[in-house]
């Protein structure tokens, strides 16, 4: 099993095998993301040739559109190529499962000054996710509220610093064992989609 996970700054791949983890390459940083030097790297450092992986799991965010894409987009070529098995995850739910069994709010960023936000305890989401403005997390953040995701330093100036990681989504994977068609993935985008229709040609004589 082979994982991507890149919705956050700290994009990483992982290769676990019967549920244990064999290798995570790491990478920090949104721009020029090296994918396939990172899934070189993790199959390299497990001992797996890339034949031999059977499944893809992928991180469908909230966080970095751009990065989720790019893992979709990876995905679904090895699947068009291969035919290996696809699974995605909410890059939420696999922080969720990094967790303690303390309830703590968790938060990613969702761009627009939001932040896509949930509640998680016992290594779960227990409330569904929404956007929040940053303001008022901050100021939750102020309240004595324990605020965890990978950009609340950036955007909080405050609370606990995690990252989903590929070995978390993987694991999750392995929990669920839910498959999906590559064609099926789309990134988790809370708001609702919007655009401006083009006025009509004109004719000039």
């Amino acid at each position: 099993m082979l994982a991507l996970e890149f919705s956050s700054d700290r994009r990483t791949v992982a290769v676990v095998r019967d549920g244990a983890l064999m290798a995570e390459a790491v990478f920090e940083g949104a721009v020029r993301t090296p994918i396939f030097q990172l899934i070189g790297d993790a199959l390299k450092q497990a001992g797996v040739p890339q034949a031999d992986v059977d499944t893809l799991v992928v991180g469908l965010g909230p966080g970095s559109y751009t990065g989720v894409r790019l893992a979709i987009a990876v995905a679904q070529g090895w699947q068009l190529a291969t035919g290996v098995r696809v699974m995605g995850v909410n890059s939420l739910e696999t922080l969720a499962s990094l967790m303690g069994p303390t309830r703590v709010r968790l938060a990613i960023d969702a761009q627009k000054t939001e932040c896509a936000v949930a509640e998680a305890e016992g290594g779960l989401l227990v409330t569904p996710v929404r956007l929040i403005a940053n303001t008022e997390l901050a100021a939750d953040l102020q309240g004595g509220e324990r605020i965890v995701g990978p950009d609340v330093l950036r955007l909080l100036g405050g609370g606990e610093l995690a990252y989903p990681t590929a070995a978390g989504a993987a694991q999750l994977a392995v929990q669920r064992g839910v498959e999906m068609p590559g064609a099926s993935l789309s990134p988790v985008y809370l708001r609702a989609a919007s655009f401006a229709k083009a006025p009509p040609a004109r004719v000039i004589c």
